[in-house]
């Protein structure tokens, strides 16, 4: 078994558990109210219906005679392109919670109105998905070995036969490199990717980052710990490997570390504590994972948590390990990183 296989097994077994993985704007629109919402307009995707062609993240060219129309996606993806405008026949992965409302990341989806192939991990109904004739699957990958996220690997010889599909990478890059990939995707779906919305978004993600820059730059004493929870174990993220903590290390936040040892034996991603444990690593700010699958801070009854200098503090925030990749959803991601970290109290 290869490194990279045994790996993205670690994770999915994470995943299940409720574990950590370590893991826009809207287009303006010549036509209704509805399409400006979306972000996109008739025309441009008119403009588009000509061959398509797309070079993914595993470097596998897509050819089609012409713009997909039936996409089926990973919520995830679908949430994007959705703020581009591009709307899905079908989605996979979190959508919809117990209670029947959008998942954290279904975005501004309307998931009333989506087919849903399956809404947790190892779910994916082929038949359905055989009868949306699908144009193109499309997901991202967290792994070098290009597995596409949350397409069940016993099942995906039989799903990859209906239709051509795209990865796009999320796996040891900086937030910036994929929020342009899923940009560039939503070009050649149609997307006005020139519009003065999305270019007023990309600004303002570009001044968010310089925020949290200067943030950082000002506050490098502040200890940023990424956390996750679960029954029994309390995950901390490593930054490595994650778009989003990448990022914040690259803008100069002060990221706590796991030990090297332990990250190994997770394939780099994170170290998993007993909540005895969960003070091992001191910290100012906590930003813990926001998926429904993970127990969010409001419910953690551990004695131990409550006990921790930044929740005494209420220095803790959420964290959006699977950010929905359009300018829109990031930008808030790193305004409220910053304004924890501008604020903070030395604590730890």
């Amino acid at each position: 078994m290869s490194n990279a296989r045994a790996t993205h097994l670690t994770r999915r077994g994470i995943l299940a558990a409720g574990g950590a993985l370590g893991l826009g704007a809207v287009l303006a629109a010549c036509g209704d109210d509805d399409a400006s919402k979306n972000g996109g307009s008739d025309a441009a995707k008119a403009a588009k219906s000509g061959p398509w062609t797309f070079k993914d993240d595993r470097g596998t060219t897509v050819k089609l005679d012409k713009t997909p129309a039936n996409i089926v996606a990973f919520t995830g993806v679908a949430a994007a392109l959705f703020d581009y405008g591009i709307e899905v026949k079908g989605v996979f992965g979190p959508t919809t919670t117990k209670d029947g409302k959008a998942d954290v990341q279904a975005g501004d989806m309307d998931v009333s109105k989506l087919t849903v192939l399956g809404n947790e991990w190892g779910q994916f109904n082929i038949e359905k998905y055989a009868g949306l004739a699908p144009d193109v699957l499309i997901s991202t990958m967290f792994d070098a070995a290009g597995t596409l996220w949350y397409v069940p690997e016993e099942s995906k010889d039989k799903i990859l036969k209906f239709a051509p599909s795209v990865g796009l990478s999320v796996f040891d890059v900086q937030m910036p490199q994929p929020l342009q990939r899923m940009l560039a995707l939503a070009e050649s779906l149609g997307a006005d990717v020139k519009s003065a919305k999305i270019v007023e978004a990309k600004k303002k993600f570009e001044t968010a980052a310089e925020r949290l820059r200067k943030a950082a730059k000002a506050r490098p004493e502040i200890k940023v710990l990424a956390g996750s929870a679960s029954q029994d174990i309390f995950y901390v993220s490593g930054s490595n490997l994650s778009i989003d903590l990448e990022y914040f290390k690259a803008l100069g936040v002060n990221i706590v570390e796991p030990s090297a040892k332990a990250l190994k034996a997770s394939g780099g991603w994170f170290e998993n504590l007993s909540w005895e444990n969960v003070d091992k690593y001191p910290a100012d700010v906590i930003i813990m994972d926001d998926r429904t699958s993970t127990i969010q801070p409001a419910d953690i009854t551990e004695a131990t948590w409550k006990k921790l200098p930044a929740v005494k503090a209420g220095q803790v925030i959420a964290r959006t390990p699977e950010p929905i990749l359009s300018y829109d959803k990031c930008t808030p991601i790193l305004d409220k990183l910053a304004e924890a970290i501008e604020n903070a109290k030395k604590v730890a």
